[in-house]
């Protein structure tokens, strides 16, 4: 399948260099997932298959590994692992059928699968005989393949929380929400009239246009000899299978060792996906911008505004994830006067000394939300940080029972009084007013002597921030050993996504 300009835009090819391919051999996972089991031994069946549901959901039902295994059904030699390496493939999304979808029961892996070789798609009367006759299965239209509720199936984890001995605690974990926070905002077509700011998680990850907006018309099957069947026509919508998210730094990593990896994927499916994937953070994402600078009292304040741009928080999902503000002030001689929010090549955030910052480090201090900062140690960062039912920050997910904070940009249109609100709410915010629906204010109070100065503001982003990191490799299993050889030697250097600049004289 070719767009307009005879770029290839076929499903496997597209497919083929996302997270959503490599979901079962992704090493960053794995590692996880044997954490999570050192972490509460007792519960290893139960980590093992709500881990697996989503990332190797054709393996399913999943069997249990062995004692001192974590799994082990991947091992090449057992008859499931073929499926089960192939990950997120095209049967699993494309049979899923429409029953409870958008219902608590569909969350957490809980799609349900038709039975009768069935393979939906969003094309009315299609052609069968192609696949029928190839693969033996029958295609026919369904809508909900189009529908943000089918993709939050898996991407909408909500997890009991266990204590240090396994049993199970009162509290329930929203780990990843997208879909709930996607419902509380302007970007929800769920509604009875949507908004024209309407969009589904397939308009924004699975765009019917081309990579210059234009719409992607197309024949949906060739002959195995790569020939059109002339009995068929063009058809639209076509979706580009990209799967752009935030992750590039996987990607990378994913790529830089697919021969360890076992995948036979080319370097440019995951070029095409790591440069898709750049563009919708950076384009797609959140906005930065200097929105004023006063002197007062003898102290420069810079007043830094984000704008959330995304359908859902940013960031979202995974727990690991992180987005902070950099800010560098630096005078006419290029000398830096002040800098909050600086990182060094591993990622890592650091000091004015260029040391790591305390915050950064395994069970170090925790960054508040800020409203004015006043310290180049205090970072603005957006992000999730966990606690066990203790009240301690904890990297674990089945340790965690509530969330210590939250201070994700909210989606625009995110409302107090919606019904998703209690789950997606804001946490540890105190009393920020200019913490608002798709949108964030921070204050830099700044000491400078008389000079011309260029203040730059920089979003950053990172899918693994490194205390993220720093608390993983503290847990020694051999899926960890192995992500933690690959980690050392991979391309840290945190994303941009958006950045600012201004001049200021200080009289």
């Amino acid at each position: 399948m070719r767009d307009q300009q005879n770029r290839n835009v076929s499903p496997f090819d597209l497919w083929s260099g996302s997270m959503m391919a490599n979901s079962a051999r992704d090493p960053y996972w794995r590692a996880a997932v044997s954490a999570e089991v050192a972490a509460t031994p007792s519960q290893k069946s139960h980590i093992e298959e709500i881990c697996s549901r989503c990332h190797t959901p054709m393996a399913a039902p999943i069997p249990s590994s062995p004692e001192g295994q974590v799994l082990a059904f991947l091992n090449e030699d057992h008859p499931k692992s073929k499926l089960g390496l192939d990950g997120v493939s095209c049967t699993v999304c494309h049979q899923i059928s429409s029953e409870n979808l958008g219902t608590d029961e569909s969350f957490t892996g809980g799609f349900v699968l038709n039975t009768e070789r069935a393979i939906y798609g969003p094309h009315a009367d299609p052609v069968t005989m192609p696949m029928q006759r190839h693969v033996n299965y029958t295609p026919q239209r369904g809508d909900h393949i189009l529908t943000s509720a089918m993709c939050a199936t898996c991407h909408t984890v909500i997890t009991h929380s266990y204590d240090e001995n396994g049993r199970q605690t009162d509290a329930i974990l929203h780990e990843q929400v997208p879909y709930l926070e996607w419902r509380n905002s302007i970007f929800n077509d769920e509604v009875t009239t949507n908004a024209a700011t309407a969009r589904s998680c397939q308009d924004c990850h699975m765009p019917t246009t081309d990579v210059d907006g234009q719409v992607i018309s197309t024949r949906l099957a060739h002959n195995p000899g790569g020939r059109d069947f002339p009995f068929l026509r063009d058809r639209q919508p076509f979706g580009r299978h990209s799967f752009a998210g935030g992750n590039v730094f996987m990607t990378k990593l994913i790529r830089d060792n697919r021969t360890k990896l076992g995948i036979a994927t080319p370097v440019d499916a995951f070029e095409s996906a790591i440069k898709e994937t750049q563009k919708m953070l950076r384009t797609q994402t959140a906005q930065i911008a200097i929105d004023c600078v006063t002197s007062d009292n003898g102290e420069t304040l810079a007043v830094v505004s984000i704008t959330n741009l995304s359908g859902h928080k940013f960031p979202t999902a995974y727990p690991s994830r992180r987005a902070w503000i950099e800010l560098i002030v630096t005078d006419d001689k290029g000398s830096i006067a002040f800098a909050s929010g600086r990182s060094n090549s591993k990622g890592q955030l650091i000091g004015d000394d260029g040391h790591v910052i305390d915050s950064d480090i395994a069970a170090g201090p925790v960054q508040q939300h800020y409203h004015r900062i006043t310290d180049s140690k205090q970072v603005q960062i957006y992000e999730t940080l966990m606690a066990d039912e203790d009240g301690k920050p904890t990297f674990a997910l089945l340790r965690g029972s509530e969330f210590l904070k939250d201070n994700r940009l909210l989606p625009k249109g995110w409302a107090e009084n919606h019904a998703d609100a209690e789950s997606t709410r804001p946490i540890g915010i105190a009393s920020d007013i200019d913490f608002t629906a798709g949108a964030d204010k921070v204050a830099y109070q700044l000491s400078l002597p008389p000079g011309r100065y260029k203040i730059s503001a920089r979003l950053m982003f990172q899918s693994l921030s490194n205390r993220y990191m720093a608390e993983l490799f503290e847990v020694d299993t051999p899926e960890v050993r192995t992500f933690k050889t690959m980690y050392d030697s991979a391309d840290c250097v945190p994303e941009e996504i958006a950045v600012a600049t201004c001049h200021a004289i200080k009289d």
